[in-house]
């Protein structure tokens, strides 16, 4: 784990440097951290005016990706922040200011109109991001990291966390979720696309957090967003959304007038299933491996998020798959759903 103290006094030391002050002139403030190990302070400089400084320990975190990405697409005319200057042997990188306003921040509860108004707007950003950036200098989503991620879910969530065995029903259910995801379309996958990850900065939604963007299937952003952290949405509300999505997706020719509307709904709900289960294994990891509180707290709305989308998986499946997502669901309800919430209680309860 980094020295925070020696981590702040390095970035203070370069950030003096790059505006001729002295350092102890130097006025940062903490503005934020994430699930890795990257913090992010404000400068704010002599005019008043601030720029957003990024410190990622290079031993932890590997900004190349971030830096690389940020101006592809901007050269594509996406909204991204400028990088003024940056360190990559430091891991230092300042950047425009996009201010505290992140999308979440807009959200007037799972079904109020401003919440709807901003969720139709974040979905016009992904089409934006899929016509505009070029997919192939990525890292592609490919078989073998579908695979890694899933295996995340029995190791750190069943057998590290809540000393469950791994259903029979897994295996099938993992290699059609797979299966289902490789036969879409490749496009930019930003990866993380969610409310905490638009920024709010005058007019526009800005996108941060890219650095794990990849070439992947073209629904993973769209379930990013609509199986986010912030909301659960009707059933009524998500297939609405999705069914726009692919008639403009048609229409741009990202996707086949081929493919049905009624195959699409069942592709999204497939990469919904599997970006749920990875953020169980994810957040049980993040919580015991790497020590990061209030993520448990957080389960239960994932595991919801996964109900959801097995269910709309059901609806379409058919033969040996419907066979093993049916008794999948079983086991959720049955026995994963009531560990999950019993440990998530005790875990979260608040110690005298």
């Amino acid at each position: 784990m980094p020295d925070a103290n020696a981590r702040l006094h390095q970035l203070r030391q370069w950030s003096a440097t790059n505006h001729g002050l002295a350092s102890d002139a130097v006025n940062l403030e903490l503005a934020a951290g994430d699930a890795s190990f990257r913090r992010y302070y404000r400068l704010t400089l002599a005019d008043a005016s601030t720029r957003m400084l990024m410190d990622a320990p290079p031993a932890q975190e590997d900004s190349g990706p971030f830096v690389a990405i940020a101006k592809q697409w901007a050269l594509a005319g996406l909204p991204v922040p400028q990088i003024h200057s940056m360190d990559l042997d430091a891991g230092f990188i300042e950047l425009d200011d996009l201010g505290d306003t992140p999308m979440q921040c807009r959200l007037d509860g799972h079904s109020g109109e401003a919440t709807l108004a901003w969720f139709t707007r974040a979905i016009d950003a992904i089409h934006e991001l899929q016509n505009r950036a070029n997919p192939e200098p990525l890292p592609n989503y490919d078989a073998t990291l579908f695979n890694t991620e899933l295996a995340l879910f029995p190791e750190w969530c069943l057998s590290r966390w809540l000393s469950l065995p791994t259903p029979d029903s897994w295996p099938a259910l993992r290699d059609s979720l797979v299966n289902t995801a490789l036969q879409q379309p490749i496009v930019t996958v930003h990866r993380d696309f969610d409310a905490m990850n638009l920024m709010v900065h005058g007019d526009t939604l800005y996108l941060i957090d890219f650095q794990d963007a990849v070439a992947g299937p073209i629904s993973y952003d769209l379930i990013s967003l609509l199986h986010g952290r912030y909301c659960r949405f009707s059933r009524e509300r998500r297939l609405s959304w999705q069914a726009s999505f692919h008639a403009r997706a048609q229409a741009d020719g990202r996707l086949s007038q081929q493919l049905s509307v009624d195959d699409f709904h069942r592709q999204v709900a497939a990469m919904a299933a599997q970006r749920s289960l990875k953020v169980l294994g994810i957040f049980c990891r993040l919580t015991l491996r790497d020590h990061r509180h209030g993520y448990l707290a957080r389960l239960p709305h994932f595991l919801d998020h996964l109900s959801d989308a097995l269910h709309d998986l059901s609806i379409s499946a058919t033969g040996k798959a419907e066979h093993s997502l049916t008794a999948f669901q079983g086991w959720l309800e049955n026995t994963l759903r009531p560990a999950l919430l019993a440990r998530v209680a005790t875990d979260t309860e608040p110690h005298p």
